[in-house]
C-alpha cells in the first residue's frame, strides 16, 4: 500500500505517520532509529537493553541451571501470596474502566478519525484475536480447569463432590458443578479481556487519532509530554518487550508441554523435556517463515484456518457429549459466573487462598504480560472501530465464546467425572494431576478418539505458531520505535530468542519457571496499564464526537 493511500495517523511501511491535526508532538527524530550491525533498526536503548538482557539470561538460565530452578522454584508462591491483592484490585479497575468507555460520550469516538472505516470484517478480526489471543490457553485449560475447580480447589468455600476416599457425595454434586464452571468463566471471561481492551484501545487511539508511533510508550504523551520520547519512554518499552516476552514464553510453554503429551498418548512419542525442546525448535522454525510472510500473509492466515478448525472440534464435542447437559450448563455457568463475580473479584478477607493465589493471581499477572502482545495485535487490526464497538466487541463477544468452549469441554469433562465414564480425566486431574493430559483424556471417552486427538494437537501447534509469529511482530514493532515493517533479520532475531526463552525456562524447572517469570514481568506491568487508563480518558477528552 503506498503511503498516499495511507488514512492519517497510521504507521506507513517505512515506520513513518501520516500526521493529522493535533496538539501531540510526534517526536519523529525518535522514531526514525538506526541501521546497525546485522540490519537490525535500533531505536535508541530500547532494542539494545531488551536484546541484551535477554541474551544474558538465556546464557544464565543454560550455564546455572540448577540455581535458576531453584530461584524460579521460590518466586512464584511468594509473589502470589504477597501481591494478589494488588493484581485482583487492578483487574476490577481494568472491567469497571472498559464498562464506563462503552455507556460514556466517548463511545462515539472513531479510531483513525470520523471517515475511518474498518480494514478487516467481523470474522477475520475476530479469528486473529482469538488464535493470538487464548488459542493455546483454551486447549491446555478448556478441561483440566473446570474440573479441577469442581473437584480440588473449592473457589469461595463450596465443598468437593469427592469424600476423602474418592466417593462421590451426591448432595455437593451440583454447587461444585456450578462452580466449577463460574470459577473457570472468572478466569477466562471479561477481567482478561478488559485488561487487552484497555490496552489494544490506548494504542489505536493514539496511533490513528493522534499520529503517534505504534508503540507503548506512545499512549502516555498526555501524562508524560515530550519525556516520553527519552528514557521515560526507553523504560516503558523495554517493561513491555519483558512482559511480552516471558507472557508469550509462558504459554509457548504449555502448548509444547500438551502437543508433546498428546504425541505420546496417541503415537507413542517419548514425552521428555528433549522431545518439548525439539517441538518448540520445530516450530520456531515454522513461525519464522509465518513471521517473514508478514501480518496478511501469515497470521492472519493461518489464525482463520486455526479458527475453523477450533470451531468444527467444539461442534464434535457438543454432538458426541452430553448436548443437553452441556448446553443447559452454558446457561447455568453464565448465571453462576454473574451471581458469583463480585465474591470471586473481592480480593480482601477470602477464605480460599488456593484459588485465589495459586489461580487467579497467576491468571491475571498472565494476562497483564501477555497485554502488550494482544493488545498491539488488536490495535493493528481495529482501525475503524468506534471506542463503544471496540470495546464492547473485545470484552463481551470472546467472554461468551470463551464460556461456550468451557462449557463444551470443561462440562463434558465434569460429567465423565461425575458418572463414572471418564476415569482418564479423573486419574489426569485428581488422581496424579497430570494437566497437559486433560484435554486428551476427555476426547478418548468420545468417538473416534485417535482422530479427534490429531485434530487438538494439530491445533495446539498451530496456535503455536500464531501466537509465537504475532508476538514476534509485536515485540519487533515496540523495539524498533513502532514501525510496524521492521527489517527481517530483526524479526527472525525475536522469534527465535522467544522460543530459546521458553526452552531455558522449561529446562530450569519447568512450568513453575514460566509462571514465576510471568508474575514478576506481570507486576511492574500493572502499574503500567493503571497509568495507561487514566491517558486514554485524558485523549479521548479531545477528541470529536
Amino acid at each position: 500500500m503506498s503511503d498516499q493511500s495511507m488514512p492519517e495517523g497510521v504507521p506507513t511501511p517505512d515506520g513513518q505517520v501520516n500526521m493529522i491535526d493535533t496538539d501531540y508532538d510526534i517526536g519523529q527524530d525518535n522514531i526514525d532509529g538506526k541501521v546497525g550491525p546485522f540490519g537490525f533498526d535500533i531505536h535508541n536503548p530500547v532494542f539494545v537493553i531488551s536484546g541484551l538482557s535477554v541474551v544474558i539470561f538465556v546464557i544464565y538460565a543454560l550455564m546455572f541451571n540448577e540455581q535458576a530452578s531453584e530461584i524460579f522454584g521460590a518466586l512464584r508462591p511468594w509473589l502470589t501470596s504477597t501481591f494478589d491483592w494488588f493484581f485482583m484490585l487492578a483487574a476490577n479497575i481494568f472491567v469497571i474502566f472498559c464498562l464506563f468507555l462503552i455507556v460514556s460520550p466517548w463511545g462515539s469516538v472513531r479510531l483513525g478519525g470520523t471517515e475511518a472505516t474498518p480494514d478487516y470484517t467481523y470474522l477475520g478480526w475476530f479469528a486473529m484475536l482469538f488464535a493470538a489471543g487464548m488459542g493455546i490457553g483454551l486447549m491446555f485449560f478448556g478441561v483440566l480447569e473446570p474440573v479441577y475447580h469442581m473437584a480440588i480447589s473449592s473457589p469461595l468455600g463450596v465443598p468437593s463432590p469427592f469424600a476423602e476416599d474418592g466417593t462421590l457425595i451426591p448432595e455437593n454434586v451440583e454447587a461444585a458443578r456450578s462452580i466449577g464452571l463460574a470459577g473457570t468463566i472468572f478466569h477466562w471471561g471479561l477481567h482478561p479481556w478488559a485488561i487487552y481492551a484497555v490496552v489494544a484501545l490506548a494504542l489505536a487511539l493514539f496511533t490513528y487519532n493522534k499520529g503517534l508511533p505504534l508503540t507503548i510508550r506512545s499512549a502516555f504523551y498526555p501524562i508524560f509530554g515530550d519525556r516520553v520520547w527519552g528514557w521515560t519512554g526507553h523504560i516503558i518499552d523495554t517493561l513491555a518487550v519483558f512482559a511480552t516476552l516471558f507472557g508469550l514464553a509462558t504459554s509457548l510453554g504449555f502448548g509444547a508441554q500438551q502437543a508433546v503429551a498428546g504425541l505420546e498418548f496417541v503415537y507413542g512419542v517419548p514425552n521428555t523435556i528433549t522431545s518439548q525442546v525439539i517441538l518448540i525448535c520445530a516450530i520456531t522454525a515454522v513461525a519464522l517463515v509465518s513471521v517473514l510472510r508478514g501480518l496478511d500473509g501469515g497470521v492472519k492466515v493461518l489464525s482463520e484456518v486455526n479458527m475453523v478448525v477450533a470451531a468444527l472440534l467444539l461442534l464434535f464435542v457438543l454432538l458426541a457429549g452430553p448436548t443437553v447437559l452441556i448446553l443447559t450448563g452454558f446457561g447455568e455457568g453464565l448465571v453462576a459466573y454473574a451471581q458469583d463475580l463480585v465474591p470471586l473479584s473481592n480480593p480482601f478477607g477470602r477464605e480460599d487462598d488456593s484459588y485465589r493465589e495459586g489461580w487467579t493471581a497467576f491468571y491475571w499477572a498472565w494476562w497483564i504480560s501477555w497485554s502488550p502482545f494482544v493488545g498491539m495485535f488488536i490495535a493493528r487490526v481495529s482501525r475503524g472501530r468506534t471506542v463503544r464497538e471496540f470495546v464492547t466487541c473485545v470484552i463481551l463477544i470472546p467472554s461468551l465464546v470463551c464460556v461456550l468452549w468451557m462449557a463444551v469441554f470443561g462440562g463434558t469433562a465434569i460429567e465423565q467425572v461425575i458418572s463414572g465414564t471418564g476415569s482418564q480425566v479423573k486419574e489426569y486431574v485428581i488422581d496424579s494431576y497430570s494437566p497437559e493430559l486433560s484435554l486428551f483424556g476427555m476426547l478418548a471417552d468420545l468417538p473416534l478418539a485417535a482422530i479427534t486427538s490429531t485434530i487438538a494437537i494439530v491445533l495446539v501447534i498451530v496456535f503455536f505458531v500464531t501466537s509465537s509469529d504475532s508476538g514476534s511482530l509485536v515485540i519487533d514493532t515496540i523495539t524498533a520505535g513502532g514501525k510496524i515493517d521492521a527489517p527481517a533479520p530483526q524479526r527472525v532475531f525475536w522469534c527465535i530468542f522467544e522460543g530459546l526463552v521458553a526452552i531455558v525456562l522449561l529446562i530450569g524447572g519447568g512450568l513453575s519457571s514460566l509462571q514465576a517469570m510471568v508474575i514478576s514481568t506481570g507486576l511492574p506491568f500493572t502499574l503500567v496499564l493503571l497509568l495507561m487508563c487514566w491517558a486514554i480518558f485524558k485523549g479521548l477528552q479531545s477528541e470529536k464526537r
